[in-house]
């Protein structure tokens, strides 16, 4: 089988030709094996919705001389509260993509890409695992003020793959297990799956999630207060989600400098402690929201690679269950997985419902 990839973000689009088959390996039921052939569309600035006849002349182009596609699939962006799965893309989910709540987004693209493409080959068009994958429990959602609840954001694709990876590791299937994920990057998060479904997070960005290149943390109250008096709400997300973290402490987010200025550079230093400090508290707060001791740790994102970091990180934590470090994002392997269970029916598309829509029980 084989499906196109792809993958839009701020400065590009990240393109792939999947091919793909069931596993004969029969320690991990129910994988899939996957080859890549890979490309990249760089763009000057991020892309819009009114970008898009260009940009899908630009991935038809790019993708002239790959083999015939069974399918192919895009990154699901911001559609909705929605459960985990693949998506069956429609015209519906396009248009909402590009006109909805999550139009700024750039991997909102994603789905009308792919149902272009689709639709010139004459195959089904899907999403997988979209940014707004919400499963949260009740008791997770809730707040201590009457009203205000909490939704769900994280980095639902890579941590999704990589506790399904974790659980096959210790010998489980992901719906058998409890895993911890900490997507450790510019952005992070720290998520708890129970048997497949995952049942609290950090969340990421403004909401949540410890230290990240360019993500503050958490705040408290009073200070968070007193920052939004005194700069304004633009300018205090932007210190939250963008302007924060080892950005802020050091003056850089490029890991390669912070690793080099951790030898005598004593805020470098000092970011990094508190970096692993939170990682840690992110991972024992997830820890407790499940109903008995993981299965596993994962340590995943860019900063997954940073070793001495991650080596405080399993030192402190190893004594709750196996820490596991899979570093990067495996994004198009992701989306190229959750097409491939579809093809080759392991799983089955799920249909996309308008946000405005009575929500299913989850």
């Amino acid at each position: 089988m084989i499906a196109y990839v792809i993958n839009p973000g701020t400065g590009g689009i990240k393109l792939a030709c999947a091919s793909i088959e069931p596993s004969q390996n029969s320690a991990l039921p129910g994988q899939l094996g996957l080859s890549l052939t890979r490309e990249e569309l760089t763009l000057d600035a991020p892309p819009t919705a009114a970008d898009l006849p260009r940009l899908t002349a630009q991935v038809r182009a790019l993708t002239a001389d790959w083999p015939a596609p069974d399918a192919i699939v895009g990154r699901g962006g911001l559609i909705g509260r929605v459960s985990a799965g693949t998506y069956r893309v429609t015209p519906e989910m396009a248009e909402f993509a590009v006109q909805g709540d999550g139009a700024h987004y750039p991997p909102n693209l994603g789905s009308p890409l792919a149902l272009a493409l689709a639709g010139e080959y004459g195959v089904p068009a899907f999403v997988v695992d979209p940014q707004s994958v919400d499963e949260l429990l009740p008791e997770a959602r809730e707040t201590g003020v009457k009203g205000l609840r909490r939704h769900a954001q994280f980095h639902a694709l890579n941590v999704r793959v990589v506790a399904r990876q974790a659980a096959h590791e210790v010998g489980k299937r992901l719906q058998d297990a409890r895993i911890v994920v900490a997507h450790l990057g510019a952005t992070t998060s720290v998520t708890a799956f129970e048997k497949g479904r995952a049942v609290d997070t950090t969340g990421t960005g403004p909401d949540g999630g410890p230290i990240g290149a360019i993500q503050s943390g958490p705040l408290p109250a009073r200070t968070l207060l007193k920052l939004v008096r005194e700069e304004g709400e633009a300018a205090a997300l932007h210190k939250l989600y963008g302007g924060g973290g080892f950005l802020s402490l050091t003056g850089s987010s490029n890991l390669k400098d912070l690793e080099a200025g951790m030898v005598s550079d004593p805020a470098v230093q000092a970011a990094a402690a508190a970096f692993v400090h939170q990682v840690c508290k992110g991972l024992g707060e997830q820890t407790g929201a499940l109903t008995g001791r993981p299965d596993a740790l994962v340590i995943t994102g860019g900063i997954a690679r940073w070793d001495e970091l991650v080596d405080r990180i399993e030192r402190r934590m190893a004594w709750i269950a196996p820490v596991l470090i899979i570093p990067g994002e495996q994004e198009l392997e992701a989306l190229a997985e959750g097409a491939g269970r579809v093809l080759l029916g392991l799983d089955t598309a799920r249909e996309w419902r308008h946000p405005h829509a009575p929500a299913p029980e989850l």
